[in-house]
């Protein structure tokens, strides 16, 4: 059953996106404020969000920006403002698509398809290896039971090379699948510096690291587990 959380705040918009949206495999419940959608949050999860940016309460892209603290689920804007700035603010607050005011409902049925589809793609099975337990998804990272803090990118560092364990990953890709955020230059020191932290959080000596491997000339491997183990 997919789950999907509508922040509209036009009533019979939300009657209109909830007649086209619900069937027997999705269930849609409808909010028309933002005290009402953080409440709705607080209680229950979602596999999408559709948000209104000009709530009665405030902007959806402020609810936006606190639920992409916690999660990755996508989240589509729908709203009036159409310029090209208020688009390319949308899509920088966390937003996976920007539909604007009037629009389609087989449009909006179509990519909310999309998203629910790339959600569930991306859904990956806990890690468990030699007392680690990494949940990519909910983000919980532990080692003998102890929970580790990662950082955004920490996270998709360590990501990339477990999903690809025992196998060495140049610098060059590395920077180019961890750094994905349209920047033009990144430093190559970064990557250098955001393997140390990760090694100081996971590794028992992180001077003679024996997960995350240097591969000098090339790049870096997260040594598969001899035996056992299960993955990505």
């Amino acid at each position: 059953m997919n789950r999907i959380l509508l922040v509209e705040d036009d009533a019979a918009l939300g009657r209109g996106v909830s007649l086209a949206l619900q069937d027997a495999q999705t269930a849609l419940t409808h909010c028309r404020t933002l005290s009402q959608a953080r409440q709705t949050l607080e209680r229950e999860s979602f596999d999408l969000l559709i948000l209104d940016i000009n709530l009665p309460d405030g902007s959806g892209t402020e609810l936006l920006r606190e639920f992409r603290l916690k999660s990755s689920v996508p989240v589509i804007l729908l709203t009036a403002n159409d310029l090209e700035t208020d688009i390319v603010y949308g899509l920088e607050s966390g937003a996976d698509d920007y539909i604007t005011k009037p629009f389609s409902l087989a449009v909006l049925r179509s990519r909310v398809k999309v998203q629910l589809r790339r959600e569930r793609a991306s859904h990956s099975p806990a890690v468990e290896q030699d007392g680690f337990y990494f949940d990519f998804d909910s983000m919980d990272f532990r080692k003998n039971g102890q929970s580790v803090e990662l950082s955004k990118t920490e996270q998709k560092l360590l990501r990339v090379l477990v999903s690809s364990r025992g196998v060495t990953l140049s610098r060059a890709e590395l920077v180019d699948r961890v750094w994905t955020d349209g920047a033009q230059y990144v430093d190559e020191n970064a990557l250098s510096v955001t393997v140390k932290r990760l090694r100081g959080k996971l590794e028992d000596e992180p001077g003679a690291p024996k997960y995350l491997k240097t591969v000098y000339g090339i790049g870096y491997v997260w040594c598969a587990p001899e035996r056992g183990g299960e993955g990505l």
